[in-house]
């Protein structure tokens, strides 16, 4: 079987930068015509749909919050308008509001939520309610829907000082598993990909000179992500190469969720 996505819809959100720019790419290469959703960069969300179309590509940018109902009905709406369907819905956008849980506020505990747990079920209920409506034709792909949640290792492992964002991925584990206990007898696959530590241009702090060398003691394989190894997982996740593969999480993080820090204390 060849890894193909042509004559499929793809949706990623939050992909005017780093994992979601990836993915969307990704998309693209393989075959499927891609949505970049955007929340405020609007040029660098531009720019890819333009990288896509000079490869030959099919793609346009669209910008909305994704924890707003209005934002992401407008997107799915904007997606349809423009490409008739979709088949592939990567639920990416996400935000961090750092501090230890004793001086958070309220207002960042709920943005993060809002945006990290509800935006995904919002987006993912709009991608079901759409999955049910057109037709399934299983030459093109035989799931009716595919939907990718994107999470973090932090779903599993507990984070110091990001309260609301590890619960946040937490939820999304469990979002994605129930979502996928629903909907599977309709051929609809869910799943998630939880990243580890991936160098991105927001986190050159971490993940580059002293800081990225400290980093590798937490990461088993001994090397530090890229957005290509995520945007690679996803694209397998949406192709029929992965067609029995439904309600689980890839960990893409060179075994840092293997608790890496226990080696020696077994």
């Amino acid at each position: 079987m060849i890894l193909s996505l042509e004559n499929q819809v793809a949706l990623v959100t939050g992909a005017s930068s780093g994992l979601g720019y990836a993915c969307a790419e990704g998309l693209a290469r393989a075959g499927a015509s891609v949505v970049v959703n955007y929340h405020s960069q609007a040029e660098p969300a531009r720019e890819l749909v333009e990288k896509i179309r000079a490869a030959g590509g099919q793609a346009i940018a669209v910008k909305g919050d994704v924890s707003k109902e209005a934002d992401v009905d407008a997107l799915f709406s904007q997606t349809i308008a423009e490409f008739g369907r979709l088949d592939i819905l990567v639920a990416n956008s996400g935000l961090q509001k750092d501090a230890p849980s004793i001086e958070m506020s309220l207002e960042d505990w709920n943005t993060v939520i809002d945006v990290n747990l509800t935006g995904q079920f919002l987006c993912a209920r709009a991608a079901l309610r759409q999955f049910r409506k057109q037709s399934h034709d299983t030459q093109i792909s035989r799931a009716a829907g595919k939907i990718i949640h994107m999470s973090s290792v932090h779903q599993r492992i507990p984070w110091a000082g990001h309260v609301n964002y590890a619960a946040s991925k937490g939820g999304v584990d469990l979002l994605m598993q129930t979502l996928a206990q629903e909907v599977g007898e309709e051929r609809i696959r869910v799943n998630g990909i939880a990243p580890g530590a991936i160098a991105t241009a927001i986190n050159e702090d971490t993940t580059q000179g002293e800081a990225g060398k400290a980093l590798l003691k937490l990461i088993p394989y001994g090397r530090i992500g890229e957005a290509e190894d995520v945007a690679n997982a996803v694209v397998w996740l949406a192709s029929d190469l992965s067609d029995y593969v439904h309600g689980t999480t890839l960990f893409i993080d060179g075994g840092m969720s293997l608790y890496p820090g226990f080696r020696d204390n077994g």
